[in-house]
């Protein structure tokens, strides 16, 4: 039998010999899992960037500055809460508890492992599972907006709120892309049940038939957490903190412990969708290394892949300008996801049979074979108009905005101005080295 088959039997996992106590006991494992790893990434990240800069990084508080995390909240704990005077109060407090809450949901449907013995009982490793599971982890991300836009309406100055609209923009439009980029893993799949979507990939991994949408959902996962270079909500020379430069303490540390735990959300979610969930590698499935517990180390090992990434882009890339991080989502990333989503539907079509009716001569390998090269296709084509559109938009608008001249006079305007690129300096006030000269006989020279 299929894993389409095994899905369709079962659309949820099984937690039928899970008693309550045994959930609020799998909730405060998540919850000490999740504060745990955000400790060490911190650490971890502060290490990596220090080796990337040539720089030892926190190697003081405790071996290897492993407390140096925690030293660091106990001080933030510690700070003094400051409340600007013209916010408004109960918004500026709710907004880093909408945000910090709402990261720490999304991870309940989230299959650390098939079942496993605890306590007496065979249970699924894992808090929760609907028939839409996935979807929830995009209204989690949809409502915690609501902690972006109001931090920064909140606070009653004007840099934050710039900063709350820039963000929320900035989240809105990367989850569009985003939630298109896994419509095409539901169809492939047959389900968007979590555990399902697991079990669908015990013979092939999704990360490769659905390789594009993986490219997409690491680009729009890295845009919906703030991280570089895509942290536009905090542009110091523009915006100073962002959404949040109001906040301190204990209240500031809540959007920080958000913005981590959501980093471990996004990679959880790509490592369930595409990289075979708790699933072992290939090899290791058949010395027995596959499901249980040991799961829950291929789940581990999986997560922290992605959490590398992360760090290696900060520490490599700097920060792009909004007006293209925007364009890249709504220019092309939205309408390349669109025709993919369309062209893995057809090919989910004629693999239902739906294509002649079953009277097509060719068979399953070579419908499937050809359909890949369709779907190859119009992605290349699609890009390419959208490509060519750009540069010729671009071209009319340089063309249309006026020109430099290529000789200025350093001293028009009444103070030296240096040349922009392509212009050259004119050569009758040779003022600029420092010696003054003149034609006129009667004036002295200096």
């Amino acid at each position: 039998m299929n894993a389409l088959a095994s899905v369709t039997d079962n659309p949820v996992a099984d937690f039928s010999d899970t008693p309550w106590w045994l959930s609020l006991i799998k909730a405060l494992m998540l919850f000490v899992f999740l504060l745990l790893n955000t400790l060490l990434v911190i650490w971890f990240e502060r290490r990596v960037i220090g080796r990337m800069q040539q720089r030892p990084g926190p190697n003081r508080t405790g071996p290897f500055g492993l407390l140096q995390t925690l030293a660091d909240g106990v001080k933030l704990a510690l700070k003094e809460d400051i409340v600007p005077k013209n916010a408004d109060k109960l918004m500026f407090w709710l907004a880093p508890a909408i945000a910090g809450a709402m990261a720490f949901v999304s991870f309940a449907i989230i299959p650390l492992s098939n079942e496993v013995w605890m306590f007496g009982h065979r249970t699924p490793l894992q808090l929760t599972d609907t028939p839409v599971a996935t979807l929830l982890v995009l209204a989690v991300a949809g409502v915690g907006v609501y902690g972006i836009v109001l931090a920064g309406w909140s606070s009653g100055s004007t840099y934050p709120l710039l900063g709350g609209l820039r963000s929320s923009a900035q989240v809105i439009s990367y989850e569009i892309a985003m939630g298109l980029s896994l419509v095409a893993v539901f169809l492939y799949s047959g389900s968007m049940s979590t555990s399902q979507v697991v079990t669908s990939q015990k013979s092939l991994w999704h990360v490769l038939p659905m390789f594009f949408s993986f490219i997409v959902y690491v680009i729009t996962m890295v845009g919906e957490t703030n991280r570089l270079p895509f942290d536009l909500a905090e542009g110091e020379g523009e915006l100073t903190g962002g959404f949040h430069t109001e906040y301190s303490s204990l209240k500031f540390a809540m959007f920080f412990l958000g913005e981590y735990v959501n980093m471990f959300t996004v990679s959880a979610l790509a490592t369930t969708l595409f990289l075979g969930g708790w699933q072992a590698p290939p090899g290791f499935a058949a010395l027995g290394m596959n499901g249980g517990w040991w799961g829950l180390l291929w789940f581990f090992i999986k997560l922290w892949m992605f959490m590398f990434f992360f760090v290696w882009l900060r520490g490599s890339l700097p920060r792009v300008r909004y007006d293209q991080f925007m364009r890249l989502g709504w220019k092309v990333l939205i309408p390349l996801t669109l025709a993919w989503v369309v062209a893995v539907a057809f090919m989910r079509a004629a693999n239902n049979g739906f294509l002649g009716n079953g009277q097509i001569s060719l068979g399953f390998t070579d419908i499937r074979r050809s359909l890949l090269l369709v779907i190859a296709a119009v992605i290349i084509v699609v890009f390419a108009a959208a490509w060519a559109f750009d540069v010729r938009r671009s071209r009319a608008e340089a063309e249309k905005a006026p020109r430099q001249p290529e000789e200025i006079d350093p001293f028009a305007g009444g103070h030296p101005v240096p040349p922009m690129p392509g212009q050259r300096l004119r050569e009758s006030r040779p003022a600029l080295t420092g010696a003054r000269t003149t034609t006129d006989p009667e004036e002295p020279r200096g």
